[in-house]
């Protein structure tokens, strides 16, 4: 009995050890794989698949539908600009994505174009009835027939010419007395255009002819055919159209936006579907002044040598321009798959660089001209910069996704489009501003800095638009000198920080009205400020350093809004 207790004792003593280090041993492990289930000590983001904006840190219901919040990225720590997303390694391969750098290229344009061969017009004649009548036979069926000078092509009966005949054959007889009647009799016949042989054959049978051949005075391609036997015609009538199908005029569409890279001269080089595997060449002779108004393009001509008339009119051809260079070193060219558009405005996305993971943010830019393969970029890029090259589409969704900005979803901001040199005047008053701002920071009554602010306020010169636009400038500029005015009197910290708050107000509408650029300004705001009625202000940093309290409270409040812009340094 002893020994059987000794034994149970043993075993339980052995299971509780063995317990004890199986624990020991399985807990980091779970510690670990929960840890790498967190994304490394990162907090779990959840967020709404119709809403993805909205990103929390715990699971619950989204706040606009309420429908379950599902997981979703993690967001690596070290992203300094809100307005980016990163995407892993892993991602950017299975998207394809592909980047490079921007750089000034020196572009030939390629102008892809379609269009038709055509019967030069200054090659068009017109067959006519040299005398009135009617048709007794044609020589000349159908249309298409060839037809050379002095081929027969009518026979036409003629009453009016039946009697300058026999008024031929009467002064005649009296040509020695009466030589200018008789010479008028043959220049009425010659108008008529008979021929000197026609005449004297007249003349020396004594005999008129009822009926009177018509001779060709143009070779050419019968185009077409405007009489039949029987038909009465009188002086002039058109009997056929002809062309001379030696010469041809290749003519091509040019869009309106395609027409500053084409010139006189250019070297086109065409197919036609009647000679395949036949590469043909011709010159642009001519560039037709005046747009079709239909179609918004614009004639372009090069004269072509059918030699055996094996090109055809009407022919469709396919052509290649190679323009001159257009592009200089200094212009930026991104290609074509780089660029996202929705029909107002064009994006791409640049890497952020020096990031820890591949880091990408949104940029709107302006296109120029496109040449070949690639556009040019006037704004909105420099040479340098990284951007993504193939693979946009799959970023943008990745970003929409995220809640980032993105192709269709823009800031909340209404920003109006300003030139270039107001963004960097006002740039260069929100850059004053935060001078002002880090002042109060410091408690300290911002007296240089709002020197500083007035005279930037006062280089404003560029006009911000027309009629309203301008307007609404006038009358942010107007409150902005006020309160800047106002602030630089002020006796006391206090007075200047009630200020500020109207300093602020107007600098906020400033930055949610005009586009600056791209870097990121910070909306903040403290609940406690003026006696918890609260206060905005913008900054230039992320971390909160709080104006109307100083040192005293100095991280009080939050970021509302992030804005994109461009801050020039300045030095008081």
């Amino acid at each position: 009995m002893k020994n059987f207790f000794s034994t149970k004792i043993a075993l339980i003593s052995i299971t509780l050890i063995v317990g004890v280090f199986l624990g020991w041993a399985i807990s980091p492990a779970t510690t670990d794989t929960h840890a790498h289930e967190e994304g490394e000590g990162l907090p779990s983001i959840w967020t709404c698949s119709m809403h993805p904006q909205i990103r929390l840190p715990e699971a619950g219901d989204c706040p606009i539908c309420g429908m379950d919040l599902i997981p979703g990225d993690q967001e690596a720590t070290g992203n300094s600009n809100p307005q980016a997303f990163q995407m892993t390694p892993e991602a950017l391969a299975l998207a394809q994505v592909q980047t490079l750098v921007v750089g000034g290229a020196q572009a030939k344009k390629e102008l892809i174009l379609s269009g038709k061969l055509q019967a030069d017009e200054r090659e068009n004649a017109s067959l006519t009835a040299k005398f009135p009548g009617r048709i007794e036979k044609l020589f000349v069926t159908f249309t298409g027939e060839q037809v050379t000078t002095g081929q027969r092509i009518a026979t036409v009966y003629s009453p009016e010419l039946l009697t300058a005949q026999k008024e031929l054959l009467e002064s005649a007889k009296t040509k020695a007395t009466f030589p200018q009647l008789y010479q008028a009799s043959k220049d009425k016949l010659s108008l008529w255009k008979l021929s000197a042989t026609q005449i004297a054959e007249i003349e020396r049978s004594g005999q008129v002819k009822e009926r009177m051949d018509i001779f060709a005075d143009q070779s050419g391609v019968v185009l077409q055919k405007n009489v039949s036997v029987g038909d009465y015609v009188s002086m002039g009538s058109v009997l056929f159209t002809v062309t001379n199908l030696n010469s041809l005029w290749l003519l091509l569409d040019v869009y309106e936006t395609d027409l500053p890279f084409v010139a006189l001269g250019d070297e086109i080089q065409f197919t036609v579907a009647g000679k395949p595997g036949e590469t043909l060449s011709a010159k642009v002779t001519f560039v037709d002044p005046l747009i079709n108004a239909n179609t918004r393009a614009a004639s372009v001509r090069a004269e072509i040598r059918n030699v055996g008339n094996t090109l055809k009119p009407e022919m469709f051809v396919t052509a290649r321009i190679q323009t001159r260079n257009t592009a200089s070193s200094t212009e930026v060219m991104v290609p074509r798959t780089a660029v996202l558009w929705s029909g107002k405005r064009s994006i791409v996305y640049v890497k952020v660089p020096n990031a820890a993971l591949p880091e990408f943010v949104m940029r709107e830019v302006t296109l120029g001209n496109r040449l070949g393969e690639n556009y040019q970029i006037t704004a909105g890029l420099q040479v340098g910069e990284e951007i993504v090259s193939y693979g946009a589409f799959a970023l943008d969704a990745s970003a929409q996704l995220s809640g980032k900005p993105s192709l269709l979803n823009r800031s909340s901001t209404q920003q109006v489009e300003v030139s270039a040199a107001f963004s960097q005047e006002i740039a260069a008053v929100v850059a004053a501003y935060f001078q002002v701002k880090n002042s109060l920071v410091k408690d300290q009554i911002p007296t240089a800095a709002t020197q500083l602010l007035a005279q930037a306020l006062a280089k404003v010169s560029s006009a911000a638009g027309t009629g309203k636009e301008k307007a609404k400038w006038e009358k942010i500029k107007a409150e902005l000198s006020q309160a800047t005015a106002k602030i630089k009197g002020a006796k006391d910290i206090g007075a200047a920080r009630t200020q500020f708050s109207n300093l602020s107000a107007s600098i906020i509408q400033l930055a949610e009205t005009y586009p600056l650029s791209q870097q990121v300004v910070y909306k903040d705001y403290c609940p406690m400020a003026f006696d918890n009625k609260g206060g905005y202000w913008l900054s230039e940093t992320e971390d909160i350093r709080n104006p109307y309290f100083g040192a005293s409270m100095l991280s009080c409040g939050e970021v509302k809004q992030t804005y994109l812009t461009s801050l020039p340094s300045l030095t008081p």
